[in-house]
């Protein structure tokens, strides 16, 4: 990762960890390349939760929404962190491209299925871009459990779950298959929550 990355890491990292707690399980589930981590989204704390929780070295790219991107000096910031914009609601062929890009060069993608911010399970439907995404890099789906309780001081968890390779049909799959595999990783990134 580049320097301003590791900086912000290594300062505000802990900072952000003081004020929230977090406990993270199952890091040696995760691959070091070449992975699509599927975490539930239930607030916009979510990425920095989990950016900050990974180790320091673990090449991730995220799939932001592209508001975050709108003001240039935080535009700056998001980007140096490994974030890359996606238009919601329409489909945004240059963030495909970016996203499997950065799986073909061997880091990981931080992805969420759900595609927005949601209160409880089932709200909303998986997308099938992250499973499209996944068959045509062949990348690994990682489920990651984030707790949504976040609150200043309160403890919140992070599960990471067994990679889950998906099987389909053909080169690509059906628009069926695409969609079963999204719904899936989501279902398995939200039973971790329920594993205790």
């Amino acid at each position: 990762m580049n320097r301003f990355f590791r900086f912000v890491w290594r300062v505000f990292g802990p900072i952000f960890r003081f004020f929230q707690p977090v406990s993270v399980e199952g890091l040696e589930n995760l691959p070091p390349h070449g992975a699509l981590l599927c975490p539930n989204h239930s607030s916009n704390w979510d990425p920095v939760l989990l950016v900050v929780s990974l180790p320091i070295d673990y090449r991730l790219h995220i799939m932001a929404k592209d508001s975050l991107f709108r003001i240039p000096v935080l535009s700056w910031v998001v980007t140096k962190l490994g974030a890359f914009p996606v238009a919601r609601g329409n489909s945004d062929l240059n963030a495909v491209k970016t996203a499997i890009q950065s799986i073909k060069c061997g880091d990981n993608l931080l992805i969420f299925p759900e595609g927005t911010r949601v209160e409880r399970e089932g709200d909303v439907p998986a997308k099938g871009g992250v499973a499209m995404i996944g068959i045509r890099t062949g990348a690994v789906l990682v489920p990651v459990f984030v707790d949504g309780k976040k609150r200043i001081f309160r403890r919140s968890r992070i599960i990471i779950g067994q990679p889950y390779q998906p099987s389909y049909t053909g080169r690509h799959g059906t628009a069926e298959e695409v969609q079963a595999i999204a719904d899936e990783v989501l279902r398995r990134s939200y039973a971790l929550g329920k594993s205790e």
